[in-house]
């Protein structure tokens, strides 16, 4: 099922849906989903259309209506579906973000530190992060570690943001292995 291409728009649109279903687990709305991906609510529903067609989401009709992701979804966008995820938690400019959990962090660069960046998989919309702003990831469950830095760029599409690293901590507290 992995092997669908999906174009930019249609992947901005499932990754749209399955946030906005994580915060409120039911049927999402057509115009929610509109004005997350900042689209006229038509081309949102055109969007489905295929995006039923390719099973990846389901239909809820009624006044309580929308959409849901299926399983195919998740897959679709290499997205993991777990029930009860370990919390990482993630602050922009110094707030703790509500409704986002880290999902991965990959480290680049690690050897030049100036050079060091680190690209933060999250899950949840990363609409409200500009850059310049000031990020902070962690601590992580197992490690402890505890990321600084300064947001050089985002991919809205995968719920990715990139940062310039300050400053990188472990173990911070005692670690739990």
């Amino acid at each position: 099922m992995s092997s669908i291409e999906l174009t930019s728009s249609q992947k901005t649109i499932l990754t749209a849906l399955i946030n906005l279903y994580r915060d409120s687990e039911d049927a999402v709305k057509g115009e929610d989903i509109a004005t997350e991906v900042n689209r006229n609510p038509g081309t949102i529903r055109n969007q489905m259309q295929s995006l039923k067609a390719l099973q990846l989401v389901e239909g809820v009709p009624g006044p309580k209506g929308g959409y849901k992701p299926t399983a195919n979804a998740y897959e679709a966008l290499d997205v993991d579906k777990m029930d009860e995820p370990a919390f990482v938690p993630l602050f922009h400019n110094d707030e703790e973000v509500e409704g986002v959990n880290v999902d991965e962090i990959d480290l680049s660069s690690v050897h030049h530190p100036e050079l060091c960046r680190a690209e933060i998989h999250v899950q949840g919309s990363v609409r409200d992060f500009h850059e310049g702003d000031k990020i902070r990831v962690g601590p992580t469950p197992l490690s402890k570690l505890v990321i600084d830095g300064t947001l050089d760029g985002k991919d809205d599409t995968s719920n990715i943001l990139i940062l310039r690293i300050d400053d990188m901590k472990a173990p911070v507290g005692e670690p739990q292995h």
